[in-house]
Order: C-alpha cells, then structure tokens, then sequence
C-alpha cells in the first residue's frame, strides 16, 4: 500500500514545478555535466536515471539516504592536479593551447599569433552564459582569425529537458572550423594514454560536439570538426602533449542513444502525485518506493557510471534478474528474465518450446556428458614426461 497521500484535485502544474517537486522545493537542481550525459547515452533504457538527471536530482545524496552511498569519484588531489595543469595549458592567453591544436589538427593555417582572440563569456546564469557564448562563436567565425573559448557553456535538450554543458575550451580556427578541446591531468606516456581513459575523453567530446552543431547549424561557413585534441602531460612530466581523436563513432552513438530517451514529461506523468526524491523531507521506506516506481535497466558497468548503481543492483539480486549478470546475458536469455527460470529452463523443466530454454537444456546436457566422459577416462601421461626409470 503506498505511502503517499491521495491526490486532491489540483491546478495543472507545467513541467518546471513538477521536476521542482520530485527533488524537492528548496532544493536546487544540480545541473548535467557531460560525463553524466554520456553515461546516460550509454544506457539509454534507464528511465530511472533518465528522470533523476532530468529534473536535477542529486543522487549522491539520494543514494546515501538509501543506505547505498556511491563509491566512486575524484580524490581532491586529482582534482587540484587538474586544475593546475589546465592553468598551465590555457597561461599567457592560451598561447600553448593553440599552438597545439595549430600543429595537430590545422598546419595549413597561419600560425596563432600573440594577438589570438580570447573573448569574456562571463554573463548572468547558464542561459546568459549559453547565449553569450553563441555570440562569441558568431563574432569568431566572422572575424576569421584564431580565437580560443576558455570555459564556454553550451546547452544541449535531452529527453525535452535543457542541459547546460562546459567544456575546457573550443578553438575556432580561421577557415570556420570549430574544435573541441579535452585537457585531462592523466599522462601521455611515449604518445599514447591509457586507452579506456581516452574512450571516456572521446565520449565526453562527442556531448560536447552535439552541443556545439546546433548553434554551428545557425551560422553559414561554421563546421564543428569530427576531431577533437587530448591534452595530457607529457610522460611523468607536467608538460602538456597532445593527440587528436576521431569522434564520428561517438558522436553518431551518442546522437543515437539520446535520441532513444524517453521524454522527461512522459516519465514524470507516469508517476503518482506527491512522490519526492527529497532526502530532506522524505524517510528512506518513502524513497525506496519513490525510487521503485521508476524502472530501471541495471547492468554491472552502471557500477562505474551512476550514483545510484549500488542500490540498483541490490534490488535487481533481490529480484533473481538476469540483468545482474550483464547486458551481453541478459540479451542471450531472452525472455528468461530471472536466474531461476534460466536454470530451469538448463534443467529441462522450463518451456519446451521457447528456443532458448531449448538451447540452455541442450548446452547443460552436453556439459554434464562432458564432465561425465572425463571422470571415466583414466589419465593418460604427457608425452613430453619422460618414463620413470625406476
């Protein structure tokens, strides 16, 4: 029985007042970044983490209150290494910055010179900083000479809810051309960095680039680049290097997965009135059912990505799911939704007709033939042993 009061009739409320009420009232929205929108895009089924993104939950502390705190995250050592190097990299008016991204991705140009632009995006909120730096983008690709966009905000609709994206910088180059620029404080060691750490930059990027092509879309001659520039140390050093990276896998992925999102309204009309995800006002039974009433598609690398993930993986092993066991399991079984209907079905007492729960009979019978033919065999010697001689 839910613990929710009954609704009463009621004004319609739009969708800004009801995302208000689902984190609560006083509690401000915490804004999408992009590493959570490609988390998001990697996992496009969770209508979970779809809702809780969308209305600005902050699910750090919603997983907290949830008895499953999160376990994963920068250390503050990390996190002033990085803002120390980004400093370095972006010093004396970016001059490095662009003499990089000049040398890796443009070599045909003129070269930056000391008198590369660098205009203030500084304005009032993500909208006016949104809408500042689309100004600066115009005026750059006009001007046609290098200009660097320290710290741009761009703004991004997924699954109808606006986002509001900054990445370290965009170059604009003289031929239109806009470039995504990553400065990551892990090395570059002998030209090469770790490749799942690169992954996750190309990913990233690629949110970056969506921003980017709606306001390109807007201006005759601008072109966002399918290359974005890694800036890492160099070796054990605090040198900056760089490496372009290709994004058109990503970004085409990306592009795809958001689109699948179910929009933000139609979940949030889905839900009872009154639930709430405020951890300030609700007791931890209410947000269990809260959280409950919104399905999710779990699956163990949600454990690297989301807050809630802990959490969700309780409750899909609670629940015997196969989704528990990965993405790859999960699609070979089929309709075989639970652990134990799947070694049923091995067991020859599921459904005789579902051809997967014939396969899963089949394979558990060869194995047990299998296992049975090498108990009976007798062990024979290597023939690289020699005989003993004795």
């Amino acid at each position: 029985m839910s613990s929710y009061p009954p609704a009463s009739p009621a004004q319609p409320t739009s969708l800004r007042q009801r995302l208000a009420g689902l984190r609560g009232p006083a509690v401000p929205p915490r804004p999408l970044d992009a590493r959570a929108l490609a988390a998001l895009a990697a996992n496009p089924g969770c209508g979970r983490r779809a809702l809780l993104d969308g209305a600005g939950v902050d699910k750090t502390a919603l997983a907290t209150a949830l008895g499953s705190p999160a376990a994963f995250g920068q250390s503050q050592f990390a996190i002033v290494r990085g803002n120390s190097f980004e400093a370095k990299v972006k010093g004396d008016g970016g001059a490095e910055l662009l003499r990089l991204v000049h040398a890796h991705l443009d070599t045909a140009a003129e070269p930056p010179g000391a008198g590369a632009r660098v205009p203030d995006l500084s304005a009032a909120g993500p909208e006016g900083r949104a809408a500042r730096t689309a100004l600066a983008l115009r005026e750059a690709t006009s001007a046609k000479d290098w200009t660097l966009l320290d710290h741009p905000m761009l703004a991004l609709e997924v699954a109808g809810s606006p986002a509001y994206l900054e990445p370290d910088a965009v170059v604009v180059h003289p031929d239109g051309r806009w470039t995504v620029v990553e400065i990551k404080s892990f090395p570059m060691i002998d030209g090469a960095a770790d490749a799942a750490k690169v992954g996750a930059a190309a990913r990233q990027a690629a949110v970056y680039a969506l921003a980017l092509e709606r306001t390109a879309g807007k201006l005759p001659g601008a072109e966002v680049g399918h290359t974005v520039l890694l800036v890492c140390p160099k070796d054990f050093s605090n040198l900056p290097t760089a490496a372009p990276v290709d994004i058109r896998r990503e970004r085409s992925v990306t592009r795809r997965r958001l689109d699948r999102l179910t929009r933000v309204e139609e979940l949030a009309a889905a839900l009872p009135e009154g639930l709430s995800f405020d951890p300030a006002t609700r007791t931890a039974e209410e947000l269990v059912e809260a959280v409950s009433a919104v399905d999710a598609a779990y699956a163990p690398e949600c454990l690297a990505a989301c807050e809630l993930a802990f959490h969700c993986r309780d409750r899909a092993r609670s629940a015997d799911q196969v989704t528990a066991l990965g993405r790859s399991v999960r699609g070979e079984l089929g309709a075989l939704t639970t652990v134990e209907a799947a070694l049923a079905a091995a067991a020859g007492t599921g459904c005789a007709e579902d051809p997967t729960a014939a396969a899963l009979h089949r394979a558990a019978r060869l194995r047990a033939e299998a296992l049975e033919l090498a108990a009976v065999r007798p062990p024979h010697p290597s023939p690289e042993t020699p005989a003993c001689p004795c």
